[in-house]
């Protein structure tokens, strides 16, 4: 991988899609905090989205809590007073308590205060889920619809299947969407599909490890709509701009090799790396031209296709939602949500998802949205990060809400506090396995892209 070929507009838009959502997500949890601590009448030293060691970007005190953006972009904090947090604020811990501080409070309070974030960030999830029902509905392309049938890779021809074919069904479950095959057949880690084929319905078994091999590659490439190659977009600093490429020109054959549909074009592009390839074209829906483009050395030309469905003439089937069903449907929506991220971590546990390969740190989580700006897809995944990051901070790890969440409601049932020295250490040990997995995840993402 070469730094010069990574196209930084679309890095520039994915990053600035993730640091939106993610400061939403930062800020709201946070305020889930604060606003609880506020109520049971502790004192809010500081509200900082993102870390602040040595210095901050930007500060300001208004009353009693300094508001302030850090520089480190991995989350964010409130310092309470009398609280063991990230701070490690030790030497107040020496004093007697104060009744402003939340060592003072009732544990029910603490309770409250500790669970606030993880709350909202449920609640948030919902709310976006139930506005993205309302607003876009679902969209379907049903198997009938998906009218050039699949593109299959290498991993979907190892296990019988072949470019054209439609999936019809996942084990016993009718498919609703042929957009989305390979997420259903790594959630439901589906026995056997059947496909239709030259008017036949076939039934094909599915090996046992391949929802390991999914999940290897991300579910990318095994079953894919098959659609016309129609140029969309070409990158002024690439080859295809010079030669003459423009935009909706169909590339219909690559050294006269004839290429249909858009993976031809770029499997058979690929086998000429840092070559001249003659690149056949219509244009204007009339005229048949040949134009010699030279590839780049990782066998690129530099376009973008048509992707977009509506464009290219397939029927998506639209169900639109009145705002009170969108609240049963959305609310729904949230909760599949959590399940399929339960199954997930599941398949980690079981063998059927690699963890080197599964984590990632802001670099992955950044990689996720979309090139181009679109708020269907911003809000989404917005919404699905804010449901993980809830169900991350209840685990009962020393350092996250849950760890301290706990200790509280342990507290409750035995009537016994922890000890200040306890909390301490159980922090520090939190703090240290939290930063440990951070600087892991990061270690794996700059791996990955030296050795893309």
């Amino acid at each position: 991988m070469t730094f010069l070929a990574i196209n930084w507009s679309i890095v520039g838009i994915k990053a600035a899609q993730f640091v939106l959502s993610f400061s939403i997500l930062v800020i709201l949890h946070e305020f889930g905090h604060f606003l609880p601590a506020k109520w049971f009448k502790c004192r809010v030293e500081k509200f900082y989205l993102f870390f602040n060691p040595w210095f901050s970007l930007a500060k300001k005190k208004i009353g009693e809590t300094e508001w302030g953006l850090g520089w480190i972009p991995f989350g964010g904090y409130v310092k309470i007073s009398g609280m063991i947090d990230e701070s490690m604020d030790k030497e107040q811990m020496k004093l007697p308590p104060k009744e402003y501080e939340f060592r003072a409070k009732k544990p029910w309070q603490r309770l409250i205060i500790m669970l606030g974030g993880v709350t909202v960030n449920v609640l948030l999830a919902i709310i976006i889920f139930i506005g993205i029902t309302w607003v876009w509905g679902d969209e379907h392309i049903k198997p009938t619809e998906a009218k050039y049938g699949l593109a299959v890779d290498s991993l979907g021809k190892s296990v019988g299947l072949k470019d054209g074919d439609i999936i019809l069904k996942i084990d016993t479950n009718t498919v609703k969407d042929e957009a989305n095959i390979t997420k259903h057949i790594i959630l439901s880690e589906a026995k056997n599909i059947t496909v239709l084929r030259n008017g036949k319905d076939t039934v094909l078994q599915l090996p046992e490890n391949l929802i390991r091999q999914l999940n290897k590659q991300k579910g990318i490439g095994f079953v894919e709509l098959r659609f016309p190659c129609i140029v969309d977009t070409i990158d002024k600093k690439f080859p295809a701009y010079t030669a003459g490429l423009r935009k909706n020109d169909k590339i219909i054959a690559i050294n006269n090799v004839p290429t249909e549909y858009y993976h031809l074009v770029t499997q058979e592009i690929k086998k000429y790396k840092n070559e001249v390839v003659q690149v056949k074209i219509i244009r204007n829906n009339i005229d048949t031209l040949t134009i010699p483009i030279k590839t780049t050395e990782e066998g690129r030309i530099g376009f973008s296709p048509i992707a977009n469905y509506t464009q290219l003439g397939f029927h998506i089937d639209t169900v639109e939602y009145s705002f009170i069903q969108s609240i049963s449907k959305g609310t729904g929506r949230c909760f599949i949500t959590l399940q399929n991220y339960l199954t997930g971590i599941k398949q980690i546990f079981s063998g059927k998802a690699n963890p080197n390969e599964s984590l990632g740190s802001v670099i992955s989580i950044g990689s996720v949205f979309p090139g181009v700006w679109d708020w269907q897809s911003f809000w989404t995944l917005t919404a699905i990060f804010s449901i993980i990051l809830a169900f991350m901070n209840v685990l009962p790890i020393p350092a996250l809400d849950g760890g301290h969440a706990l200790f509280t409601i342990i507290e409750i049932i035995t009537g016994k506090k922890p000890s200040d020295k306890f909390m301490e250490y159980a922090q520090t040990v939190g703090m240290i396995l939290l930063l440990g997995l951070m600087a892991y995840a990061l270690g794996l993402d700059v791996f990955r892209l030296f050795t893309k």
